[in-house]
C-alpha cells in the first residue's frame, strides 16, 4: 500500500520510539491522516501514536487545534502561523511528546500565485519545546505525489525530534 522507503522509515519511527517510550500525536489538513495511517500500519505502533487530527476545514481547526479565527483571516490556512498553531493545539489536545502538523495546497485546484499548488507548511514540536517549520514547494507534480512527498517531509521532522 505504502511505497516501501515510506514504510521503512515508519518502522524505524516506531521501533525507536517504542524503545524510547515516545509518543506521537499528527495534525494533518492536505494529508488528510496519511501520516498516521502509516505509523498505524506498522505492528506496535500503539505504543507510539496517541492520536491524529485530521482537520481539514478552517472550523475544524478551530474547535479541535484552537487554531485562532484571527491567525486564519489575516495568514490563511495554508501558512507558517497557522501550522505552527496547528502543532501546538496537537501537543495540547494529547498526551504525545512530540507532534508534526501540515498544511497545503495538494490540488489539482486551489493554488494561487502566492500560494501555488505543492505549498505546503509543516511544523513540529517536542512538549515545552520551541516549534520548528518548514516550507516545502513540491511544485504542481500531482496530488497524489504532493501528499506522499509532505508525509516524507514530515516523517524527517519527527525522526529529528525524536532524535534529541
Amino acid at each position: 500500500m505504502w511505497p516501501a522507503d515510506l514504510e521503512e522509515t515508519a518502522r524505524r519511527l516506531v521501533e525507536d520510539w517504542s524503545a524510547r517510550g515516545l509518543r506521537a500525536a499528527t495534525a494533518e489538513s492536505c494529508t488528510g491522516g496519511l501520516i498516521a495511517a502509516l505509523l498505524t500500519e506498522i505492528p506496535g505502533s500503539s505504543s507510539v501514536v496517541d492520536c491524529g487530527f485530521v482537520t481539514y476545514s478552517n472550523r475544524a481547526k478551530i474547535k479541535l487545534l484552537a487554531v485562532s479565527e484571527k491567525t486564519l483571516a489575516a495568514h490563511g490556512a495554508v501558512s507558517r502561523e497557522t501550522a505552527l498553531e496547528m502543532v501546538r493545539g496537537a501537543l495540547a489536545g494529547s498526551e504525545a511528546d512530540i507532534a508534526v502538523a501540515v498544511t497545503g495546497i495538494a490540488g489539482p485546484a486551489g493554488g494561487s500565485a502566492n500560494k501555488p499548488v505543492g505549498l505546503v507548511h509543516l511544523a513540529a514540536a517536542r512538549r515545552n519545546s520551541e516549534c520548528r517549520h518548514l516550507e516545502m514547494r513540491y511544485g504542481d507534480i500531482g496530488r497524489q505525489q504532493i501528499r506522499l512527498a509532505t508525509v516524507r517531509s514530515a516523517l524527517a521532522m519527527l525522526l529529528d525530534l525524536g532524535a534529541n
